[in-house]
């Protein structure tokens, strides 16, 4: 069937809405129709290259629609499910066997390498293929989505509200809950207040840490983190961030998520943790240097890496999505939808920061 996709055709070029050819779904696929979807840093750093695809794409990996159509062997989806849509992992390799499947051996081939989880492709642009990014490609009217990253919901909760859940949310959320699984009162300090940033600050306040720090440059976010959780708040231009931490923990926090993507902020957030602290690197930042004596091994501190929140999304997304209708994880707070037409200004203001997390809506 013709449908219309966000396309990117070569490095650094514009996003447009293109007619593409969706082939049927193949064993253990659905079709979804596309209610709405998430706009994420990863598509924008999958148009520059900074993430390397194949080129053209499809972009779009935080879906939410009703499944049309389902291919042979689905037996735990039907027509009319209103799902999420999440990251694809293989479901058979040693850490998907063992619950990890944002530790899928397969991972960036399966999300970043263009084709579904069989290898083959499902969109087609004048008899060439067209990549399909986190085996979804979501930015579209349609997609084909293998059943390993649905995840079904309940059909009186708004569509237009939970594709970034999918990814930029429980990124955040999952990186305190489900990695980093802080005590009561302990301390906790988030770098960067965008979507994921804010995430990890609601996270924080569903645990009782006693301390939970929100660190950016712009005062608007910092008083959302406020609202929605945070305990205390600096503003890195006006004040020397580590020692502000140090003061107001007396000695550091017990835990740190690095989500700003800025290479000097993973040694800043490294220098806020107390004496076996822990640090979750989350953005996508670069190069950076630390003194590994100095800042690590005395202190006995350690710095892991978190993909997707470190989450399996047919359970957590339903606990997020529990939690936000006892009000407890307002991620509501954090969206602003877009008509399909209103993509580029829905980019704009999510560049200027406008916007913290764009939806854009295909109905």
């Amino acid at each position: 069937m013709e449908i219309r996709a966000a396309i990117v055709n070569e490095k650094d070029g514009a996003i447009r809405f293109e007619a593409v050819n969706l082939q049927e779904p193949q064993a253990n696929e659905v079709r979804v129709r596309i209610v709405a979807t998430g706009v994420c840093h990863t598509d924008l750093g999958v148009r520059a290259q900074h993430i390397q695809t194949p080129l053209p794409i499809a972009l779009g990996h935080e879906g939410a629609g009703v499944i049309e159509q389902v291919g042979p062997g689905v037996t735990q989806f039907a027509p009319g499910d209103h799902v999420v849509i999440s990251f694809s992992y293989c479901g058979n390799c040693a850490n998907c066997l063992q619950g990890h499947p944002s530790g899928c051996e397969h991972f960036f081939e399966l999300n970043f390498g263009g084709t579904m989880l069989d290898g083959t492709n499902r969109l087609a642009k004048e008899d060439k293929h067209v990549a399909t990014l986190f085996g979804q490609s979501s930015l579209a009217t349609h997609a084909i989505v293998h059943v390993n990253n649905l995840v079904r919901v309940d059909k009186d909760l708004d569509l237009r509200l939970l594709g970034p859940l999918a990814c930029g949310i429980q990124t955040g959320a999952g990186t305190v809950l489900n990695k980093l699984r802080p005590n009561f009162g302990e301390q906790i300090a988030i770098f960067g207040c965008g979507g994921v940033g804010l995430s990890a600050v609601m996270g924080a306040a569903l645990t009782g840490c006693s301390h939970i720090i929100a660190v950016d440059v712009n005062d608007d976010r910092l008083a959302l983190a406020q609202e929605l959780g945070a305990t205390h708040v600096i503003n890195g231009r006006n004040v020397d961030v580590v020692a502000e931490i140090q003061r107001l923990t007396g000695g550091g926090v017990h835990y740190a998520v690095e989500s700003s993507g800025i290479s000097a902020i993973v040694v800043q957030a490294v220098h806020s943790l107390r004496i076996r602290g822990t640090l979750a690197v989350v953005g996508v930042s670069g190069n950076t240097t630390l003194h590994i004596h100095d800042d690590l091994i005395p202190s006995n501190r350690t710095i892991v890496g978190v993909v997707e929140g470190s989450s399996i999304p047919k359970l957590f997304i339903p606990k997020l999505i529990e939690y936000y209708n006892k009000g407890r994880f307002p991620f509501d707070k954090l969206i602003k939808t877009y008509p399909v037409e209103s993509l580029n200004e829905a980019l704009d203001d999510m560049k200027s920061g406008q916007t913290i997390k764009p939806v854009i809506t295909f109905e």
